[in-house]
């Protein structure tokens, strides 16, 4: 480790002396400053950044506007350090680090590692400047990336992040008092599953999962010609992935109503899934509000997560009641295979439970339990009564 440090001081040295024996950022006595006016050279002025091969010490010719009383040194732009004292390199693995862990931690990880010393508060200043570059090219770069897949998935999600007290001030929260400790960030996130394993079951393709996520609200009011700031994010995102070309479109989500309500604003022709833990925990909080907290309605419960047992729970199609479809019209046939020999095409649940499901599935007209290694997928659907 000795020897590569080292090695890489050496380097900088060669680099620190090749760029300062260079007077080519030398524009003459005046160069057009940005806000309109005119920039006075004044002198080469010296500053020290950090590289990957270490700290570099530059002097670069600087000009100084009185229009505006900013300055600027024209080699700092050509070499991406106009902003910051980092050099490009180095503030992408500043990035990288700080996506996963906190910003003194970063510092720290970037010291041991790499030998760069880069103070938490510039590992702060780097990551912020890096998310609204990104938030900027989430916003402008919506062309179409790859291939669309016959069959493509979507799914939408959001999860409580630790904030301060002043971030989380006056809002609304799940603490005793009303208040918040948590802001939600929501994610949307898309995949293919064109590839099978070697029982013949479909897997999520490599490399195909892309994502995008904001603290962002899902909420409009209804008179509003504009989508919400994240149903705008997934439209954008559904858009570089092609996904409204595709065949067979589904979408994902956990039963939260702004799930769904996006997801038939944006997409009313794609399948909506309910994932299988969710459905489960549907399953388990009917089976407490008809059996209670008893012997009979943990059997029940139990017996009811196993899809070879639901055919003895399903009685036939009446109107009003919630059903189970393993045809899945329009959908990939494979979802409802282990389910054929089971079930028919269409079984209802009986009538003393349907009320109580359908209170429980509000709003969503298709549900289904994701596909998995131990539970094929199924769908809920509701019978219109008479």
């Amino acid at each position: 480790m000795a020897a590569r440090r080292q090695a890489l001081r050496l380097a900088a040295r060669a680099l620190e002396q090749r760029l300062n024996g260079d007077s080519s950022d030398h524009g003459g006595a005046k160069l057009p400053c940005p806000c309109g006016g005119s920039a006075q050279y004044h002198g080469r002025h010296g500053k020290r950044f950090e590289s990957a091969l270490g700290p570099l010490h530059l002097r670069r010719a600087y000009y100084h506007c009185k229009q505006c009383e900013s300055g600027f040194c024209p080699r700092d732009r050509a070499l991406g350090l106009e902003s910051f004292s980092l050099t490009p390199g180095v503030r992408r693995m500043t990035g990288r680090a700080a996506a996963l862990l906190s910003f003194e931690e970063s510092s720290g990880l970037l010291q041991e590692l790499a030998g760069v010393e880069v103070s938490a508060k510039q590992v702060e200043r780097a990551a912020e400047a890096l998310g609204a570059e990104i938030a900027v090219d989430e916003h402008q770069q919506v062309e179409k990336m790859g291939e669309v897949a016959p069959t493509m998935y979507l799914g939408m999600d959001g999860t409580g992040v630790p904030m301060r007290s002043a971030e989380a001030a006056n809002r609304a929260g799940k603490q005793a008092d009303g208040s918040a400790k948590t802001r939600e960030a929501k994610l949307v996130t898309l995949w293919t599953a064109e590839s099978r394993d070697e029982q013949s079951k479909p897997v999520r393709d490599p490399g195909s999962v892309t994502y995008s996520a904001a603290m962002e609200s899902a909420a409009t009011l209804d008179t509003s010609p504009e989508l919400s700031e994240f149903a705008a994010r997934v439209q954008r995102e559904a858009s570089r992935r092609g996904f409204t070309e595709a065949q067979c479109q589904a979408v994902l989500g956990d039963g939260s109503a702004w799930i769904w309500n996006t997801a038939t604003e944006l997409f009313p022709q794609a399948t909506q899934i309910l994932d299988r833990f969710h459905a489960q925990e549907h399953l388990s909080q009917l089976g407490k509000v008809i059996y209670g907290d008893s012997p009979e309605g943990k059997q029940w419960i139990f017996r009811n997560y196993i899809a070879k047992n639901l055919a003895d729970t399903f009685d036939t199609a009446t109107p009003g009641t919630v059903g189970i479809s393993t045809a899945a019209e329009g959908t990939r046939p494979f979802w409802a295979r282990s389910l054929r020999k089971t079930l028919s095409p269409m079984k209802t649940l009986t009538s003393p439970l349907a009320p109580l499901l359908r209170a429980r599935l509000t709003s969503i007209s298709t549900i289904c339990w994701e596909a998995t290694s131990e539970s094929p997928m199924f769908a809920l659907t509701t019978i219109p009564a008479a």
